[in-house]
């Protein structure tokens, strides 16, 4: 039986307090889920003391996730990292998976949000991010082979 890799505990990046309640109630289930809301922040309890998770917006003002990012791979620590944006930016995004981080549109990341928790995830995001993934179940950080084509 394959053991699957639960973290016990997500650093959250978003800078819109609007959207905190509806990213925590998507990573329920005996997580424990820290928000902050800038990139000073998120960099102090990343630098203090390293989750096993990051899943940051990749716009944060002055700063971007893709900072956050390069960060957890510079001090390589053992911290899987996520991105999300509402914007389809795409060398930002290629730039993301290249490093080792996984995308997410903003608009799925509630909804994905769990899969990354309690799933089992490949050890770098293949997808294309001009594919869209039309499923009804979304699950995070799946292949590409495993993405609904688009025209």
């Amino acid at each position: 039986m394959e053991r699957v890799w639960t973290p016990q505990r997500v650093l959250l990046v978003e800078p819109d307090p609007t959207r905190w309640p509806e990213l925590r109630q998507a990573g329920r289930g005996g997580i424990g889920i820290e928000i902050c809301g800038d990139f000073t922040d998120a960099r102090h309890r990343l630098m203090k003391s390293p989750p096993p998770l990051l899943v940051t917006n990749l716009r944060l003002g002055a700063y971007n996730g893709l900072h956050l990012v390069y960060l957890v791979a510079a001090n390589k620590y053992p911290t899987r990292t996520i991105v999300y944006s509402n914007h389809q930016d795409l060398p930002l995004i290629e730039e993301a998976q290249n490093i080792g981080a996984f995308f997410e549109p903003a608009s799925k990341i509630a909804q994905v949000l769990a899969g990354y928790i309690h799933a089992s995830l490949p050890a770098r995001d293949r997808r294309s991010p001009t594919q869209r993934d039309r499923r009804r179940l979304f699950r995070g950080g799946r292949r590409a082979a495993d993405v609904a084509l688009t025209t």
